[in-house]
């Protein structure tokens, strides 16, 4: 019998023979896995010693065997010459690098019948995969160098890096939960009531046993095997940075602080995290009920502990919250179980509560975030930190950048001079304010010297008879003309007289839209300036 009802009745065999009442059962059950096939079998012993001698988890130690028997099975396809390791090359690991690159799912691979009922073969790898087939062969020849069971022909760092192409396509995706689907899913989990409760296994948890893991979920921003791992007594509260006992019967204050023990994790050592009120509430709750338990080995630090989520002496597993957890979310909440990032999964909960937490009014710093996720450096947490859409064009458009490179000054168009056709003939029709004076250029935004105006036949002064007649004439159409600022010209508005000078002294040879240069002209290096309205604060001024 096969699946979690084998394991069941494999264990209370174990209890029944151990009473004395039967025999053992058979060793089968919890044999090793199963023997390669198609593979030579000096690879297959080489690979088999490296099991048995590997100091890596057995959950790694197995996945990295799989990968190793599908490569025995492409050396007996493609190099059938080739059947120990002491026989490997460089050019033997050009070659499965490039058989890598190539390969599709399902190949050299002993059992396909998953991958064809999930629409998996045939598909080309993803760059992830591709990554880590090549990872394992350079582990397996690193020990056996090491070890000296083998000559070292080839350094297996060099000679099976994964291709630059591969690793460009590879990156770490915290792939965020959009903020009103991550709301829903808070509300949900918030009223959780004893219809919503989950089937899994058969089993169903009691309620306050779910309230605690779906909070948990919501709230503390941990792994999935890191949550199913918390110890009894994992809550602690804090006022004045001192401890309150949880069994005084005392009233909580209102600003007391919730911190939550993580035991030790993927990336580090046991550490302890502020977290919300209502998730040390949960778990007090769940604790309150808890019957007795046994302790469970702890597979991470082969110790034995109490776990909080445990029920009838059996751990709820770390999966429990994709295959129920999640789900029974997402039909409270009316959400769908996916979006276009894909399923909505326990570890991106982590990563949408990190995005949230750097995004805030009051935003949590890059080292602060570093330690409330537990990780050992800030390149890690890089990685979750994400900046929001809305914040990073809050900030755009803050910035001012279009506004920084144009501004905008008063044009007056003359419509008797455009009726009347004198402006065909040549006459001035259209006027450019300068603030001290008026520019007739008709290619005034390409005119060099707008910006430091040299007094040209173009430049008429306000302050003189044809000025003052232009701002009397009635028949005037006021317009705004938004006008690109060049570097200097920046410089000149952004950062002041020294900025004016250079641009002034840069401009005393250059010729003016009438011919001679301000230095045949004569205008002194004060000259008068152009005053820029900026669009941005809607106000005019000049130097």
């Amino acid at each position: 019998m096969s699946g979690q009802w084998g394991k069941d009745l494999y264990g209370l065999h174990r209890a029944v023979a151990a009473l004395g009442h039967a025999d053992p059962p058979p060793s089968g059950h919890e044999a090793g896995p199963a023997a390669m096939e198609g593979v030579p079998a000096a690879w297959a012993a080489s690979v088999e010693h490296w099991y048995a001698t590997s100091t890596l988890t057995p959950r790694i130690c197995r996945g990295y065997r799989s990968v190793l028997a599908k490569i025995g099975r492409w050396l007996a396809s493609e190099h059938p010459e080739i059947t120990e390791p002491s026989q490997w090359t460089r050019q033997t690991c050009a070659s499965w690098v490039a058989a890598v690159d190539r390969m599709a799912v399902g190949d050299f691979s002993q059992w396909t019948h998953g991958m064809r009922s999930q629409n998996r073969l045939g598909k080309p790898l993803t760059p992830q995969t591709k990554s880590g087939y090549l990872k394992v062969p350079r582990a397996f020849f690193r020990d056996l160098h090491e070890w000296e069971l083998i000559p070292r022909r080839f350094d297996p760092a060099h000679a099976l890096r994964t291709p630059r192409s591969v690793r460009a396509l590879m990156g770490p995706d915290p792939r965020v939960i959009a903020d009103d689907i991550w709301a829903k899913l808070l509300w949900a989990g918030l009223n959780v009531e004893l219809g919503d409760l989950p089937t899994a296994d058969g089993r169903t948890y009691p309620v306050e046993l779910i309230r605690a893991i779906t909070l948990t979920w919501l709230f503390a921003g941990q792994r999935s095997d890191e949550i199913a791992r918390f110890r009894v007594g994992c809550i602690r509260w804090q006022h004045d940075g001192l401890p309150i006992p949880g069994d005084s019967g005392e009233i909580l204050a209102r600003d007391t602080v919730c911190l939550l023990d993580v035991p030790t994790h993927k990336t580090g050592t046991a550490f302890t995290k502020p977290v919300d009120p209502l998730l040390g509430q949960a778990i007090e709750a769940w604790q309150a009920v808890r019957p007795t338990q046994p302790q469970m080995l702890d597979r991470k630090t082969n110790q034995y502990a109490d776990f909080l989520f445990a029920h009838r002496a059996r751990q709820v597993a770390k999966h429990y919250i994709n295959t129920a957890i999640i789900p029974m979310l997402c039909r409270k909440a009316g959400v769908p179980a996916a979006d276009v990032r894909g399923n909505i999964t326990s570890h991106r909960a982590r990563s949408t509560i990190a995005s949230q937490l750097y995004n805030a009014k009051e935003p949590m710093t890059l080292f602060e975030l570093q330690e409330w996720l537990g990780h050992r450096t800030p390149e890690a947490t890089a990685h979750y930190a994400k900046i929001t859409p809305n914040t990073l064009a809050r900030a755009y458009n803050d910035a001012g950048y279009f506004a920084r490179n144009v501004r905008t000054i008063e044009v007056l168009v003359d419509r008797d001079a455009v009726a009347s056709g004198a402006a065909a003939s040549g006459e001035p029709w259209q006027y450019f304010d300068l603030g001290h004076g008026w520019c007739t250029y008709t290619f005034f935004e390409q005119c060099q010297h707008r910006m430091a105006c040299a007094r040209c036949d173009f430049y008429t002064p306000k302050d003189s008879s044809k000025g003052q007649l232009l701002e009397a004439k009635e028949n005037l159409q006021k317009m705004l003309a938004s006008i690109p600022l060049t570097d200097d010209e920046r410089a000149a508005v952004d950062d002041g007289q020294a900025a004016l000078e250079q641009l002034l002294e840069r401009l005393s040879d250059v010729p003016t839209p009438s011919g001679p240069t301000p230095r045949q002209i004569g205008v002194p290096a004060t000259a008068t300036l152009l005053p820029i309205i900026d669009v941005r604060q809607g106000k005019t001024g000049s130097s």
